[in-house]
């Protein structure tokens, strides 16, 4: 049987309010470089914080996020997993990373091979494409 190299779907870039500016919480007394930690991403803090602190529906939420219902369902079982897993076991949970753009960000969409990417509202137009050099670029339309 032949498998078929097939290239998913583009992810798109969730929404976040702002990036916490802590980014590791640990438990007391236990130097971090004795922990072992899980990596919780700033999307998944995002949708938790949107679905259980903020009380919004999860289909509000979604569209707060600029995702899909589905996918906001497996940022909040993947963040929650992360969350109960350093809480039964005392992992450091780090705060970082993902695919996310926040307010203060704005994505650019190549239109020759539909690469995206952000940068700070405060830049101006990038010239080209990051990834193949087209000067066919605009301000990503929400």
């Amino acid at each position: 049987m032949e498998s078929k190299n097939r290239m998913g779907r583009p992810k798109c870039l969730r929404k976040v309010s702002e990036v916490p500016g802590i980014n590791y919480f640990k438990p007391r007394g236990i130097p971090l470089t004795e922990l072992e930690g899980v990596e919780l991403k700033v999307e998944e803090l995002e949708a938790m914080k949107l679905v259980y602190y903020d009380r919004e529906k999860r289909e509000q939420a979604a569209k707060r996020m600029g995702v899909s219902r589905r996918t906001m369902e497996r940022e909040l079982k993947s963040g929650l997993s992360k969350v109960i897993e350093a809480l039964l076991y005392g992992k450091a949970i780090e705060i970082r990373g993902g695919y996310y753009v926040s307010d203060d960000e704005m994505v650019f969409r190549c239109l020759n091979d539909k690469h995206e990417w952000k940068a700070e509202k405060s830049m101006r137009k990038p010239r080209e494409c990051p990834e193949c050099s087209s000067k066919k670029i605009k301000v990503r339309e929400e």
